[in-house]
């Protein structure tokens, strides 16, 4: 048709009618959609159906020779500018010529300069991965989730390890952020749960796995044993250069999205313990690992045997309980029983508890807690000082560890409600009593709404009323059976008879 160039397609077709014995040139054309001229044309060689390259511009250029004045000098400093930065620079050099209509155009001509004079760019080099070669293990935030334990917020890492091979998943809740403890009970738990060690392992630049601050690449000592005792070698990526963990980084994504997709279909994202939480993220990891079976199980004949036993996942600490019957571990006050004052214990520092022995015996194990940033915490037991504290309550009134001391929940209410003009001597006495009793009488739960409740109501719970409601008042005396032997049988037991 006039006006509209021919295509290839339509050349082919007329050449493929004109091969039959049927079809004149005239016919052929017809119905390839051309004219019997350009059928001409094509058969002699002179139609061309390549459209030549346009070396003009169809319209004015707005710019008017100012991009190169002004714009390239300014990009081949700095190649980093953006065109929104750079439309401003032309409005000051050209006042009411320019404005947002024209930034599109001026985005396709810095785009262009770039692509022809701007600088090299990073290029990443897709990687052959080799069966048993590598394990790769990385930290990750989850709180864009919004998760919650039981109602509150719950600020987390993820401990995630992943062969490269087979993309075989493990992931854990890393309480402490990445700290030597959680690495390696992390990285044990996943050899030990996979069935076997890769030849190397890769991490980014850990402050518990390297010695950052050397110019060499140096491991921790702590670290060292650790893969000197699984035989694995230890590499890191480049500082700064995220993508050369790659294998993991991109998996970071991919697992979150799979996490917060279930917790939709959950319903909800709040969970009653952590071990609901960590209960749901294992049923997602199986269903990842059950992806890469098949190449999971060609890449498990290459991995090292695991060792005969697991090596420490904790650090050790001595310390000395103070006259006030606490500890402090790592910028953490913890209170211990008081009958262990004056003693000095060791310490095992897990990622998630600690783990006190006097000498060789385990004595106690303490949930382990977390001082943020520069602060400090505490973690108090009341029922590790209340017997003491009974005996002299009116120390409870100016005691540093007062607000502590309280358990959450209830009684926290309650202490804030009794004191909500100030804090009275009563006061102090009356809370020391009820925390006194919900120890001895395993009450603290129900003690605490009763004597809440009571309150509410406008009377004060006695400690008489709460003790004759929670406590024991009846001793049951069992019933004992005795039976006294004849003095024959003490004959027959000494071999004989004593009387003539």
């Amino acid at each position: 048709m006039p006006g509209k160039s021919i295509t290839q397609q339509q050349v082919k077709l007329f050449m493929s009618y004109r091969k039959q014995p049927n079809h004149t040139q005239a016919s052929a054309a017809a119905k390839a959609g051309i004219s019997e001229r350009s059928g001409r044309r094509i058969e002699v060689g002179d139609l061309q159906t390549t459209k030549l390259q346009r070396h003009y511009s169809t319209r004015e250029d707005p710019f008017n020779g100012l991009f190169e004045q002004y714009i390239i000098p300014l990009l081949e400093d700095n190649p980093a500018l953006q065109p929104i930065t750079l439309l401003g620079v032309l409005e000051e050099h050209a006042p009411g010529r320019f404005d947002r209509s024209h930034l599109r155009t001026l985005q396709r001509r810095v785009k262009r300069w770039r692509a022809q004079y701007g600088p090299e760019k990073e290029v990443i080099f897709r990687q052959n991965h080799i069966p048993g070669d590598m394990g790769i293990s990385d930290y990750t935030w989850m709180n864009s989730l919004n998760i919650t334990l039981a109602g509150a917020e719950f600020k987390h890492k993820l401990f995630h390890y992943r062969l490269t091979f087979s993309g075989w998943t493990y992931v854990q809740v890393a309480l402490g952020g990445e700290s030597f403890e959680s690495l390696s009970s992390g990285l044990q738990n996943a050899f030990w749960q996979c069935g076997g060690v890769p030849a190397s392992h890769r991490t980014d630049s850990l402050s518990a796995a390297f010695k950052n601050h050397s110019e060499k690449v140096m491991l921790t000592e702590r670290y060292q044993a650790l893969c000197q005792h699984y035989h694995v070698v230890a590499t890191r990526n480049n500082k700064g250069v995220a993508h050369e963990n790659g294998a993991i980084e991109s998996a970071h994504g991919h697992l979150k999205k799979k996490v917060d997709q279930q917790l939709m279909l959950r319903g909800s994202r709040d969970f009653n313990h952590l071990k609901d939480y960590e209960a749901f993220l294992s049923l997602i990891v199986a269903k990842i690992n059950r992806q890469f079976r098949t190449r999971f199980d060609e890449e498990r004949t290459y991995l090292q045997t695991l060792p005969k036993r697991r090596t420490n996942d904790f650090s050790e600490h001595y310390v000395k309980v103070s006259s006030s019957s606490t500890i402090q571990v790592k910028r953490v006050t913890y209170t211990v029983p008081s009958r262990l004052i004056g003693t000095s214990l060791l310490i095992h520092i897990f990622d998630e508890r600690l783990e006190l022995f006097y000498g060789h015996e385990a004595i106690l194990t303490l949930p382990r807690v977390y001082a943020e940033g520069a602060l400090r915490a505490r973690s108090v037991d009341y029922r590790h000082i209340i017997h003491s504290l009974a005996r002299k309550p009116n120390a409870f009134k100016c005691s540093q560890l007062r607000d502590d001391i309280i358990p959450a929940g209830d009684f926290t209410l309650l202490w804030q409600q009794l004191t909500q003009d100030y804090v009275s001597d009563e006061d102090c006495r009356y809370i020391v009593s009820l925390l006194l009793l919900a120890h001895n009488y395993h009450c603290e739960a129900a003690l605490g709404r009763y004597a809440l409740n009571a309150f509410k109501t406008g009377s004060r719970a006695s400690i008489e009323a709460c003790r004759n409601r929670f406590g024991t008042n009846k001793i049951e005396i069992p019933a004992i059976v005795s039976q006294q032997h004849t003095v024959q049988s003490y004959d027959a037991l000494i071999g004989g008879s004593l009387h003539g």
